[in-house]
């Protein structure tokens, strides 16, 4: 798991016409994506050396050593920027990166199967689970609270949910 790649960010296209790039940070602290440079493609078919020149909305500007022209910058647009693992900070024991709980089991406390984790959404309230339902396509967002997922265990693959009365 160590080798994993971790998405920390993605490319929105150029700025201006020296090849600068807009850069949208998925980092808790947006300038850190900086930091973990180079970053790669998620198959590591390409990698970028990045450097912050300034911020702008939702964003930075971002010089690449590998991208020079407007054109390879708007051939970039969309592209989403991994780091692995090692180049990323160690978290607290009550803090997950988003890709370690994708796909682990949910049951609840008296261990029945309520579905997988889908995806984390965070809309700025805080972090919502999307929990698909066993062989079904319906899908419920539990909040990645204390009180509603006591429990996280990454090394058995599953978690322990305590969802409101009526969510599930």
């Amino acid at each position: 798991m160590t080798d994993k790649r971790i998405c920390v960010g993605a490319i929105g296209g150029s700025y201006g016409v020296r090849g600068e790039l807009r850069i949208k940070s998925f980092c808790s602290i947006p300038e850190d994506i900086e930091s973990y440079s180079p970053l790669a493609t998620e198959d590591g078919s390409q990698m970028f050396h990045l450097a912050l020149v300034r911020p702008i909305k939702n964003g930075f500007v971002a010089r690449v050593v590998e991208v020079s022209t407007k054109e390879e910058a708007d051939a970039l647009k969309g592209t989403q920027l991994f780091a692995t693992r090692d180049q990323l900070p160690a978290l607290h024991d009550d803090e997950y990166y988003h890709t370690d709980l994708i796909g682990l089991e949910v049951v609840d406390t008296g261990g029945t199967l309520l579905g997988q984790i889908k995806t984390v959404l965070d809309h700025g309230a805080g972090d919502l689970l999307e929990v698909q339902r066993p062989g079904s396509s319906e899908t419920v967002l539990l909040p990645f609270t204390m009180g509603a997922v006591p429990t996280v265990d990454l090394a058995a693959g599953r978690i322990v949910a305590d969802p409101p009365i009526g969510l599930f």
